[in-house]
């Protein structure tokens, strides 16, 4: 998914020719004005095994703001074309394909490579997509929907009736755990600041700002014997009051960390305070000391379950149980202005990229 040669920059309101493909290079560390272009190069082609899909729509995620500041876990080398998602429509099939073809709507998480207007991608990484779901709500729901869907149903146990508190209950990952966990019979306390809240009621949890330096008498007045499971994608010290709050049996799932206070190039740091409570607390558990709480670490991944859960979830977002709010459809001539906005903190719910 490397841009091909001879790039240029991408063509004004005439638009580009058929034979071109738009694509979004990400150059360096720094502000999004700076190293987010948008170029033209030559059309990609399917390859064996693969496919050549016409984007509809590709997320915008915290991921490549992590990665603009060079505070990724993975961080690729620049320059690069960034996109965690996609949903798109299969243009060209390539030999040895089976079970797809042309026409066919699908979504896919190259996790690099989907800003762009064409994107080659192995067969095998497809899942398949309702005609009727809008493109910006499916692409919504491929890395943030599974990530959201994987950590209420895999990485918990959790019954009907019992509570669970959700860290930023108005970005694309916590709205959507929010819908599905009060959808699944929990009670819901969610985090957002304080002009947000109105939008958190919505989805139907109890907002408190998580600003507030009395979030952890807050969260106790609310849930005295604790809560069931708490979702953190802030990480830091934060997952000790997270620990603290669970009650016994609890589960405290990490997936994410907060990169504000960080100089560009600390690839790492953010992410070393939930590896090293993982760890710690793996070994307490088993040694008994933690009243049966557990602590683990989630990244969203493809794979069979991935398909399936993306499934299930255009199922409920065609009921109507799921809404992804879409913060803002961008061009790939304005990606820049959707990382600003992400950037800012002003958003609730996904950027999308409509190429």
């Amino acid at each position: 998914m490397s841009a091909a040669p001879a790039e240029r920059p991408a063509a004004g309101a005439s638009g580009p020719s058929p034979a071109a493909n738009a694509l979004v290079r990400m150059t360096g560390s720094g502000t999004p004005e700076e190293h987010i272009h948008t170029v033209e190069g030559p059309r990609p082609t399917a390859g064996k095994d693969g496919v050549l899909v016409a984007v509809e729509a590709a997320g915008v995620s915290f991921a490549e703001v992590q990665m603009l500041q060079h505070l990724h876990p993975f961080p690729p080398r620049f320059p690069f074309v960034p996109g965690y998602d996609l949903v798109g429509r299969i243009v060209e099939v390539g030999p040895g394909v089976t079970g797809w073809k042309t026409g066919d709507r699908v979504a896919a998480m190259p996790r690099q490579g989907a800003w762009q207007r064409f994107v080659a991608l192995p067969a095998k990484t497809l899942t398949a997509v309702p005609g009727e779901l809008d493109a910006a709500v499916a692409v919504a729901l491929v890395a943030n929907g599974v990530t959201a869907y994987q950590m209420l149903h895999r990485r918990t146990r959790l019954r009907p009736g019992q509570s669970v508190l959700v860290h930023g209950a108005s970005g694309g990952v916590g709205a959507l755990l929010t819908q599905l966990a009060v959808h699944h019979g929990l009670r819901v306390i969610a985090t957002a600041s304080a002009a947000k809240h109105d939008a958190v009621r919505r989805l139907g949890a109890e907002p408190l700002d998580y600003r507030t330096p009395g979030l952890a008498d807050q969260l106790r007045a609310l849930a005295p014997g604790g809560v069931d499971a708490v979702f953190d994608h802030i990480g830091g010290r934060g997952l000790d009051v997270g620990w603290a709050m669970l009650a016994r049996g609890g589960t405290l799932v990490s997936f994410d960390s907060s990169v504000a206070g960080f100089r560009p190039g600390q690839w790492f740091r953010p992410h070393v305070p939930a590896l090293r409570r993982t760890a710690t607390r793996f070994v307490a558990r088993h040694l008994g000391l933690t009243r049966g709480r557990r602590m683990s670490m989630y990244y969203v991944k493809p794979g069979p379950g991935f398909s399936a859960d993306y499934t299930e979830l255009c199922r409920l977002a065609v009921e109507g149980v799921l809404t992804p709010r879409i913060a803002g459809r961008h061009s790939l001539e304005h990606t820049a202005r959707a990382v600003r906005a992400l950037l800012d903190g002003t958003s609730i719910g996904k950027h999308v990229l409509t190429p």
